[in-house]
């Protein structure tokens, strides 16, 4: 019912919690910034249990239909599948027409590198990046966590990615005062990552998959997106990673994957495939849930 709400919906314009989520972020980083991991320990810890404590309360003083309604509406606000196709293709479609311009701006929006001088197969690398990563970080992952802990762990788990969105840089401003964000985002993604690479082994070129993931995504400087990227492009027959500029620094990124440079139809490529783990995911969810329901 979530995904429904997400794919028909898409993400609210207007008035979206996470946005909301995100100014609270903000106020709390005025008050509570030094860079210190201390600092940032009671930052997170005062972003995260409020929330939490409010939301234990509601959800335990509803029941039946109610808590039901209230539990779709949370997995549907904190699921990003829809929004992750929707800019992906923004990007492609400016591709296909040779708009580097707009693509650039486009690109821009799903990833943090430099794009102002990046070419269509630079453009289309990103852009493939951000997809088989948030594939996991922005749709499996929040799914797992529902499956797990129902509409508190969904709930929790996007609260996490949220601030390691905004705090989790490794730069003088974040390294100590973003580093609690940071790894309670990588405890909770690790174990959805290595499932979501797991399933986009399966849905492609299975060999090299597990292959790209074992030599390549250890060595990625994120232990929950190295995998997940090795493992997509690989199962994609495409060739991911490599330098990259950041901040008008090119950082020099190990390779992930393993075939051909990356084009505008590559990105769609890239969201199928998400697509289908996605439809894998929910048909164990749902065979699970009828054996238990036989079961009990």
């Amino acid at each position: 019912m979530a995904l429904t709400l997400d794919r028909v919906l898409g993400e609210p314009s207007r008035f979206h919690p996470l946005i909301g989520y995100g100014s609270l972020i903000q106020r709390i980083e005025t008050i509570a910034y030094r860079p210190r991991i201390l600092s940032g320990l009671l930052a997170t810890v005062t972003a995260i249990l409020p929330v939490m404590l409010v939301a234990y309360w509601l959800f335990h003083q509803l029941s039946g239909p109610a808590h039901w309604l209230l539990s779709i509406v949370t997995a549907y606000l904190c699921v990003g599948h829809q929004s992750l196709r929707q800019h992906a293709y923004q990007v492609r479609d400016q591709l296909r027409t040779g708009n580097l311009i707009k693509a650039r701006i486009f690109t821009g929006y799903l990833v943090s590198r430099d794009t102002q001088s990046c070419n269509e197969s630079e453009l289309s690398k990103a852009t493939c990046e951000s997809v088989l990563e948030n594939g996991s970080d922005a749709t499996l992952a929040p799914l797992f966590w529902f499956l797990v802990a129902g509409p508190l762990g969904i709930l929790l788990y996007r609260m996490s990615n949220t601030l390691d969105a905004s705090w989790g840089y490794r730069n003088d401003r974040y390294e100590r005062f973003g580093k609690v964000a940071a790894r309670l985002d990588d405890l909770l993604n690790w174990v959805p990552a290595r499932l979501t690479s797991l399933s986009y082994a399966l849905l492609g070129h299975t060999r090299r998959a597990l292959h790209c993931w074992r030599s390549q995504g250890l060595g990625w400087k994120s232990p929950n997106a190295g995998p997940v990227m090795a493992s997509g492009a690989g199962a994609l027959d495409l060739l991911l990673g490599g330098p990259a500029t950041y901040d008008g620094k090119v950082q020099h990124r190990p390779t992930l994957g393993e075939g051909y440079a990356p084009d505008s139809e590559s990105i769609s490529r890239c969201m199928n495939l998400v697509d289908r783990a996605v439809i894998l995911w929910l048909v164990i969810a749902l065979s699970l849930g009828g054996v238990l329901h036989v079961a009990t």
